[in-house]
């Protein structure tokens, strides 16, 4: 299959960690922005930085910036829509997105939600995990999203719409189940205690 194009989801309000960008957060003296980086490069034709504000405090990652094209921080759709919208200028057919507060995710992250959409019109899918209660948990800012929906998308963003899952299950979007060993492959730092816990699990190989 074609590589996708990547976008890093990092349009958030950090509001559990006081504001600012958690992806500019240190972690194992590197920020964890630049570990995700590290993480989708090798997996994606090429990636963008989905943020609001000013762009220059993202200038050293050298990557292209996709602010939200619909106002009021509607959540991770609008920076979805954004990736895709910047896709399309692109030429490409798809993208991957991240989140930037989320060092731990799968190296295999894109092939295995590519695998997962196989025969699907429009690829469109969202990364789980096992869960022992609930079967299994989707996590809504990790997908593979058709660049084809985007309009669709933006007006479903127009009419209110603001929970992710609501719309790929609109579309008959799947899921790509990932496993779960010492930690959670998608858990992201949140919170001051969610990053000690980063930095604990960093120091054991995650």
């Amino acid at each position: 299959m074609t590589p996708p194009l990547g976008v890093i989801l990092a349009g958030g309000l950090a509001r559990r960690m006081g504001g600012g960008d958690k992806g500019l957060l240190s972690l194992g003296g590197q920020t964890i922005l630049a570990r995700v980086i590290d993480r989708l490069s090798p997996q994606v034709a090429g990636l963008g930085l989905n943020a609001n504000g000013d762009p220059a405090r993202f200038e050293e990652f050298g990557l292209p910036i996709l602010p939200d094209t619909v106002e009021g921080f509607v959540g991770p759709l609008a920076g979805v829509l954004a990736g895709l919208e910047w896709a399309a200028q692109e030429g490409a057919d798809s993208i991957v997105t991240a989140a930037a507060d989320t060092p731990f995710f799968p190296a295999d992250l894109v092939p295995r939600l590519q695998l997962a959409s196989e025969g699907m019109a429009h690829p469109l899918v969202l990364a789980a995990t096992p869960d022992p209660d609930k079967g299994q948990v989707r996590h809504p800012t990790f997908g593979l999203w058709p660049v084809a929906l985007r309009a669709d998308l933006r007006a479903a963003l127009q009419g209110g719409l603001r929970k992710v899952v609501l719309w790929t299950d609109r579309h008959q979007g799947r899921e790509a189940v990932f496993p779960v060993h010492r930690v959670d492959p998608f858990f992201n730092v949140n919170t001051p205690e969610d990053l000690a816990r980063a930095e604990t699990l960093l120091a054991g190989n995650t």
